[in-house]
């Protein structure tokens, strides 16, 4: 047992030796790398330092890089939206366009540093449907340079398209409904001639590759006047005449009233609908006896609005649009009821009857947008009775509906239920809250209801509802 005991012991001094000596050889090992002065070490720290260094200052440049492309895009974005918006208003200009897009782009990167060789341009593209920026510029690196990396490209690949239907490219119908009474005399019935102009010019292209926009132009006073072609269909046949009495200081006298060429309100359930013409749903003839004529044996009242006012269903024909109302000419009282159903019946597949093919609105829910456009200069102040006779003629009866304003509130509503949007422009109304109200009723929100005060405002309204129609969008 004690010799045992006396092996175990020796042994486990040898183990403590050998563990204390392996100890010693560790210190001294580190002694020895810590005293190595023959330079790998200081070599390979050296190269990692350079590599850490152009490590952060890459991502300082890559960082300069990120924000000079961002300022430079938008300045582009933007840059080819000012420009698309002034081809839009003069789609001939394409110089001024390239202009207006340079300046606004140079305007937006003067705060940019450090960007060289920049030969971004704008143009008008795809026949004029677009306009684009094109080019590219560069931005100068600092500690990339040491890596043969001078500079990082910067692209803008930006695009406007100038689209009426929006991103999809659908067809829009729009009807202008344009007030031509007396009291749109001297200059207010030359600045609404400017104004629809310049609206028919925005959102109707010369390009054929541009969306489909058709305008119909709805001039109204006393009523309205119809194509000849479409009188029949819309009116069907009127009476030869109409004898009313009116009695005065106890004398009675008959007044004789005969048809002209226009129409005015229509009576009955539909009233206020768009339902299709026909026996029970014709609108009335307008009758009076001023400047009674006669024609192949029959006498016939005049329409103030003459043949220069008459009804243009929906067309692209621009050349025929300009003309139109180049031609307007001023008449009568303010039934504005009457223009703003007919502003309807333009839109609604239910009257297609009346017009060509090329005119015929399409189906409510099928994809074109439509707009009503309302215009007018005052307060809607002339009504009809049962027999086509104005109520402030003698012997006419009450209206056969309801005051011209009452009626005129009613169509907007049912058309805005149909899906139509409603603009409104009321002109020079100054504090006739009735007017104001009306128009603001018949808008299809409160941004959609304009009350300019002057031409110039009156221009702005129509390009602002044509600049709304005819959004641009981006696309790279």
């Amino acid at each position: 047992m004690a010799s045992y005991l006396y092996s175990l012991m020796a042994r486990s001094q040898k183990a403590y030796a050998n563990g204390a000596c392996a100890v010693v050889e560790r210190k001294a090992m580190v002694r020895r790398f810590a005293d190595e002065t023959s330079g790998s070490i200081a070599i390979m720290f050296a190269l990692i330092l350079v590599a850490l260094c152009l490590f952060v200052g890459g991502a300082v440049d890559i960082g300069r890089w990120l924000n000079a492309q961002h300022q430079t895009t938008a300045a582009a974005d933007a840059a080819v939206l000012a420009g698309a918006r002034m081809l839009q208003l003069n789609e001939k200009d394409v110089a001024g366009a390239r202009a207006a897009a340079q300046k606004y782009y140079l305007e937006n990167t003067k705060g940019r540093s450090g960007v060289v060789d920049d030969t971004i341009a704008f143009d008008a593209v795809d026949n004029g449907t677009a306009f684009a920026a094109s080019g590219s510029a560069y931005l100068q690196t600092t500690f990339l340079n040491f890596a043969h990396v001078p500079k990082l490209r910067i692209a803008v690949p930006s695009k406007a398209l100038l689209r009426a239907g929006g991103k999809a490219n659908d067809a829009v119908e729009i009807s202008m409904m344009l007030d031509v009474t007396g009291s749109m005399g001297g200059s207010k019935i030359t600045d609404l001639k400017k104004a629809a102009n310049d609206l028919v010019a925005i959102v109707i292209s010369d390009s054929s590759n541009y969306n489909p926009v058709r305008v119909a132009i709805v001039p109204f006073a006393e009523g309205v006047r119809l194509p000849s072609s479409a009188n029949a269909k819309a009116r069907g046949t009127p009476m030869d005449k109409v004898d009313l009495k009116y009695t005065s200081r106890g004398k009675t006298t008959t007044y004789t009233y005969y048809p002209t060429d226009c129409v005015v309100e229509r009576t009955g359930t539909n009233k206020y609908t768009d339902a299709a013409p026909g026996s029970g749903n014709y609108v009335m003839t307008l009758f009076n006896d001023d400047n009674v004529k006669l024609v192949n044996g029959k006498s016939y009242g005049t329409c103030g609005l003459p043949a220069a006012d008459e009804l243009v269903p929906l067309t692209n024909d621009k050349v025929l649009l300009k003309n139109r109302i180049d031609n307007l000419v001023l008449s009568g009282a303010t039934a504005g009821q009457i223009g703003t159903a007919w502003a309807w019946y333009t839109l609604s597949p239910n009257w297609n009857s009346l017009w060509a093919t090329s005119a015929a609105a399409s189906a409510y829910g099928s994809g074109p947008r439509k707009i009503a456009i309302l215009m007018t200069d005052g307060e809607y102040n002339l009504q009809y009775d049962v027999n086509g006779v104005s109520t402030n003629d003698r012997g006419a009866g009450s209206a056969a509906n309801s005051d011209s304003t009452t009626q005129a509130r009613a169509v907007c509503t049912a058309m805005k239920a149909k899906g139509i949007t409603v603009y409104t422009v009321g002109f020079a109304l100054g504090s006739n809250a009735t007017a104001i109200t009306t128009l603001k009723q018949c808008a299809t929100n409160s941004s959609m209801a304009y009350t300019p005060d002057s031409g110039a405002e009156l221009q702005q309204a129509f390009r602002d509802i044509a600049l709304k129609i005819n959004q641009l969008y981006l696309t790279q």
